[in-house]
């Protein structure tokens, strides 16, 4: 048995999202939550702007004894996870990244959207990825604003519809940052009864095949940077 915690860092409450789904297939394990507010967004960072905040928050969740850091940002496992690899090579580190490849696999023939923030758009990886499992009708879409409006609580109606208006028609989402699933609602209004796609399911997968298990009755622990999210992730996670 371990039970040493899972330790999960996004910019607010966006990877609350992956939290949930790994918490539905993991309740007995012992969460830890970095809730970087401070330092939302992450997608319109630097690479070094951004090595240098995920670094000091891997610095920080190093002294809970973690047995996975689980990187809940696909801007920040785009962009310098593997240099945060490096630099900690004894340390289980799990990234997230737009699940482009379930379209490939799923869905080929459906028009799509893939909508990330700027640093997973602009980054090589996701690019490369982009090119080996784009469909013939793929579509990208940069949503710069989105995750900061949602962290904020503000309305991101109208910050959608103005982005998304013209698409109707397309079937499938691809929700390439983990704040953009608290939107689903507001997305279908614009564009209809489309099948979303985010990888929470197969990151809580890929947590259960690589740890050791604990067997106590499991906890869940957040720490905020700036702003009061602790009940917002609570609800999200108990939704």
């Amino acid at each position: 048995m371990d039970n040493r915690p899972i330790c999960f860092f996004d910019s607010g409450i966006g990877g609350s999202t992956i939290l949930k789904e790994v918490m539905k297939l993991l309740p007995n394990e012992n969460y830890i939550y970095y809730a970087d507010s401070i330092n939302n967004p992450y997608g319109q960072k630097t690479k070094e702007k951004l090595f240098d905040v995920v670094d000091s928050v891997v610095k920080k969740l190093l002294k809970f004894d973690p047995k996975v850091i689980v990187c809940a940002c696909n801007t920040a496992t785009e962009m310098v996870l593997n240099d945060i690899r490096e630099k900690y090579p004894n340390t289980l580190f799990v990234g997230t990244e737009p699940a482009v490849k379930i379209v490939y696999d799923k869905y080929p023939d459906k028009k799509s959207i893939v909508m990330t923030t700027k640093g997973t758009h602009d980054s090589e990886r996701f690019q490369k990825l982009f090119e080996k499992y784009k469909t013939v009708d793929s579509t990208l879409i940069e949503a710069n604003e989105l995750a900061g409006l949602i962290e904020n609580g503000e309305d991101a109606f109208p910050y959608l519809n103005s982005l998304l208006k013209d698409y109707k028609g397309n079937e499938i989402v691809v929700l390439g940052c983990t704040h953009f699933p608290l939107v689903k609602d507001e997305i279908k209004k614009i564009l209809g009864p489309v099948t979303f796609i985010d990888g929470g399911i197969g990151i809580a997968k890929r947590i259960d095949s690589l740890i050791e298990k604990n067997e106590g009755s499991g906890s869940l622990k957040i720490i905020e940077t700036s702003l009061k999210v602790e009940d917002k992730i609570k609800d999200i996670v108990n939704s």
